[in-house]
């Protein structure tokens, strides 16, 4: 029996099952052992995987492939970008090559002969970070195309984002490449009834709907071991696993902390310049977020440090050993866990070009997240609490009257949507995630670039 994804989904989405994500970095996989290439015909049967969510992204890559030559889908291994990218390949002639199969990348031992066969179907190459040199054979290949009459949607690169593969994309398809950042599940993705299990689990796919806590906290764990041990070391500098294991760890207790580069140089015992070439990798790496400060008021002495996030949160318990949700609410990260939650989901639902930023004065006005939408003269001002019953800080009301925004809301952890004071609304994660989602169309998915983006 072949079960098929629920028709009635938004077409603008698509969905992700637990195990279907075809980047070979399972944990514990090598990459001898990557499956064999497939036919797209044969995806339905990935349906049978029981539960799905449905992910935002699909429209924004269609838009993309209808306006760019190329598109490369970036993001952290096993966050559902091959699974998206087949989506995408369902909807007309498409040939997929995974590069880190053999098979696959003796087809292009010759890209100038296998690939121009193919120069009327969407070509999806999966690990492209894997052979770096085929950038060069593109650019001929998408100029010789529109020659030909194929202009648009040629190629759908997917790769971990790696400051190699930027600079080398960069170079090579200067104006004939778009990026897009597929983040973890977020809480407008995931929904109400599967938020608290997305705090805890975090918002990989395989994690979130893993069939237990623990089942969950082993697939994180040995995630964060292969990366560390294989694919950090596969896409960037050489650096001892278990140094930057403790640097991620110290990063998790800090979650949603002003960055102390000086302090954690010392406790690692490196030098400046290295910790921040660490720092530098994890964020290349779409691991960890530096979220900066706000710095259009001149009048104010506001604070100079971002502040950083490990991006998932399920990874932040992974690494201090936090296995079930008692564990969270009795440790000191919890407050800092739920925030860096609804900074992940917020900036990821916002529309692309949004800029995010935190508000703090030395004074004590304060604002936990700033969004600068495209298209909107004001920003909009954002504070985040856990609490049922929240209480904004008069650091907030100072804030605000600085930086004058749009609109003003307070995340908190109910569902209702009610006024907590005059101008300010107190709304819930999803629903406010679900609000910038459904943005104008044309402000969410008619912004490109030929430089690498970044919700940084």
């Amino acid at each position: 029996m072949r079960l098929r994804p629920n028709q009635n989904q938004n077409q603008n989405q698509t969905a992700v099952g637990i195990a279907l994500d075809c980047d070979n970095s399972v944990p514990g996989r090598s990459a001898h052992h990557a499956p064999p290439t497939f036919n797209l015909a044969i995806m339905d049967m990935y349906s049978i995987i029981a539960m799905m969510i449905a992910r935002n992204l699909l429209a924004e890559v269609r838009l993309a492939l209808a306006e760019s030559p190329a598109v490369a889908l970036l993001g952290p291994r096993q966050v559902g970008k091959t699974t998206l990218a087949l989506t995408v390949g369902k909807d007309e002639a498409s040939v997929y090559l995974d590069l880190e199969s053999a098979q696959d990348r003796a087809k292009l031992s010759e890209p100038g002969l296998y690939l121009p066969q193919h120069e009327d179907k969407l070509v999806i190459l999966d690990e492209i970070q894997r052979v770096p040199q085929l950038f060069q054979s593109l650019r001929g290949l998408i100029d010789a195309g529109r020659r030909h009459g194929r202009g648009n949607g040629r190629f759908l690169l997917l790769g971990a984002a790696s400051i190699e593969l930027l600079k080398q994309a960069s170079e090579s398809l200067a104006g004939r490449i778009r990026y897009l950042e597929l983040s973890p599940v977020h809480a407008g993705e995931a929904g109400a009834d599967r938020l608290d299990a997305l705090w805890l689990r975090g918002g990989f796919p395989e994690s979130l709907l893993a069939a237990s806590d623990a089942a969950s906290l082993r697939w994180r764990s040995d995630f964060i071991r292969t990366y560390l041990e294989r694919d950090i070391p596969q896409l960037g500098p050489r650096i001892p696993a278990e140094t930057l294991r403790r640097l991620w760890t110290m990063l998790a207790h800090q979650q949603s902390g002003l960055l102390n580069a000086a302090a954690l140089a010392r406790s690692l015992a490196v030098d400046g310049k290295t910790i921040a070439s660490y720092l530098d990798l994890l964020v290349d790496l779409l691991l960890v977020r530096r979220l900066p400060p706000w710095h259009s008021n001149a009048g104010k002495r506001l604070v100079k440090s971002p502040k950083a996030y490990v991006r998932d949160s399920g990874l932040v318990h992974a690494l201090l050993g936090i296995g079930d949700r008692e564990a969270l609410l009795s440790h000191p990260v919890s407050g800092g866990s739920w925030e860096g939650l609804a900074v992940e989901s917020l900036v990821a639902a916002a529309p692309i070009g949004t800029e995010a930023s935190f508000y703090r004065t030395a004074a004590g006005a304060e604002i936990d997240l700033v969004l600068k939408l495209p298209g909107h003269a004001q920003a909009w001002a954002i504070e985040i609490k856990r609490s049922l019953a929240p209480k904004l800080d008069r650091g907030f009301h100072l804030a605000c009257e600085d930086i004058e925004p749009e609109q003003r809301w307070v995340v908190y952890g109910g569902t209702e949507l009610y006024p907590i004071a005059n101008q300010v609304q107190a709304v819930s994660l999803t629903a406010l995630c679900t609000r910038l989602s459904a943005l104008d169309a044309h402000a969410r998915m008619g912004i490109g670039s030929e430089t690498p983006w970044r919700r940084m």
